[in-house]
């Protein structure tokens, strides 16, 4: 078998067969220091939440650090930052690597096929992800997966543009960055990411309403609609401006480097996915603004993921899956590989 791993700023997501189904385990890619105490020991175990111990504190990781950190009106801690391993984070890749230890597992036989997302270099911003694609790959060779490593942006092509022969742009809206490929026959003609994401909207609406950065992130992931009325001066009303200045940002930036290539000669259809695309009317209002942007290419349709937030790590099992049938000797392309993923996926959990 194979598995695709998506290792994102607020989530780290794994897809793989089991069966009949394709399946996803998911934890946010975070933590929360607490006090130790015999007692919060005790009920931890009891309630299987992922922590660690060390000196007289308590790390609590995942979906529970995030729970805890609203609970208690704290911040998570965060061991990614813009997309990559975050270096102000002093314990950032051993909190990575338990999460991903949970989330991926143990290989099921020697060097199984293994694809990993990671984001492309940002234009907008001086850094670059080569440090971060090496350790991550070296964290999961270590676990004796055989892993590649492919842009975040060329998985959503592989997850949701098959119909058109995996030629098109694929967008993904994440927390830390988003990220755009545009690709022609499976190959990228131009990819990049910006520094601009949910992590970003989530702090313009903090600073714009003084409330909590967790407390913008719930507001954003539960309820909240794009297009709809909201109430002037609350955090809806923030979302909302943010949003609509994401969206311009990514298109004013995408034209830029379109302005740089000579892409083919063919109408592209766009997929949109991440975690960020997810609240409803996103797409209709990203929809118009791509219309009107008069980009350099011409754009066939546009539509986003049927679950945005999985796309990516679907897009990197189909290439897994790909590199694991050429590795076996069998012919078998990407297309036969996807077909394959939704024929036995109709179950899908």
């Amino acid at each position: 078998m194979a598995k695709g791993l998506d290792i994102g700023t607020m989530n780290i997501i794994c897809a793989e067969n089991e069966g009949e189904d394709v399946v996803f385990t998911q934890e946010r890619n975070a933590f929360l220091e607490l006090d130790s105490s015999d007692l919060t020991n005790m009920m931890l175990d009891s309630a299987k939440v992922l922590y660690i111990e060390k000196d007289d504190k308590i790390s609590v990781l995942g979906e529970d650090a995030f729970n805890f950190a609203t609970i208690f009106g704290k911040e998570t801690r965060r061991p990614m930052r813009f997309g990559i391993i975050s270096p102000k984070e002093k314990d950032a890749i051993p909190m990575i690597k338990l999460i991903v230890d949970r989330v991926l597992g143990d290989p099921g036989y020697q060097n199984e096929a293994l694809c990993i997302s990671s984001p492309a270099d940002p234009i907008d911003l001086d850094m670059n992800t080569l440090y971060h694609k090496k350790m991550t790959e070296a964290l999961t060779k270590k676990m004796s997966y055989d892993t590649k490593v492919i842009d975040e942006g060329l998985a959503v092509v592989y997850s949701e543009l098959a119909d058109s022969n995996f030629t098109g742009l694929g967008i993904s809206i994440g927390a830390g960055l988003t990220n755009v490929t545009l690709a022609y026959m499976a190959t990228p003609v131009l990819s990049f990411s910006i520094g601009r994401g949910g992590d970003w909207i989530d702090e313009q609406v903090s600073n714009a309403t003084g409330l909590p950065k967790d407390h913008a992130c719930v507001t954003k992931e539960k309820g909240f609609k794009l297009g709809s009325e909201v109430e002037i001066g609350g955090p809806e009303g923030a979302l909302t401006i943010y949003y609509d200045a994401l969206m311009t940002y990514v298109i004013q930036n995408l034209n830029k480097k379109l302005a740089e290539i000579t892409p083919p000669n063919v109408k592209f259809p766009v997929a949109v996915a991440g975690g960020s695309s997810n609240p409803p009317g996103f797409i209709k209002m990203f929809e118009k603004k791509l219309k009107e942007a008069n980009l350099q290419i011409d754009i066939s349709n546009i539509n986003i993921a049927t679950d945005p937030l999985y796309s990516v790590a679907r897009g990197c099992l189909i290439a897994a899956r790909t590199q694991e049938g050429e590795e076996m000797g069998r012919n078998k392309n990407a297309d036969d590989i996807l077909q394959e993923i939704e024929e036995i996926g109709e179950g899908e959990e």
